[in-house]
């Protein structure tokens, strides 16, 4: 079973920011692609945001302007930088590889919640 190491949620106010990470395992010697979703109770998870192989990034339209990812390869860890959080904001969020190199994927991490309070 594949582990995926995410941190960095918790509570915090809007308007304010909280960083999220999350750590692949070296499975092979490739850069994995992954990215960052999301999911209120009863709706669908729902892309945030994801940085492919080659560092090219795709944010949702809603989160445009406020969020941030990135990675460190050489930690195979990507942040997601989120600043003037919205209570909408609030959910749990899941960090997900699809590719290592061109090799497809689809490991997902255990979730960790993000609270805004208004």
């Amino acid at each position: 079973q594949v582990q995926l190491e995410e941190s960095g949620g918790g509570l915090v106010q809007a308007g304010g920011s909280l960083r999220l990470s999350c750590t692949a395992p070296r499975i092979i010697f490739a850069i994995p692609a992954m990215g960052w979703y999301r999911q209120a109770p009863g709706k669908q998870r729902e892309l945030v945001a994801q940085i492919a192989t080659d560092g090219s990034t795709n944010l949702a339209d809603s989160v445009k302007g406020r969020f941030t990812i990135s990675r460190d390869n050489g930690k195979n860890t990507i942040y997601l930088q989120m600043n003037s959080l919205k209570p909408e904001d609030t959910d749990v969020y899941y960090c997900r590889v699809d590719r290592y190199g061109p090799v497809e994927v689809d490991y997902w991490g255990k979730g960790t919640l993000v609270t805004v309070s208004s």
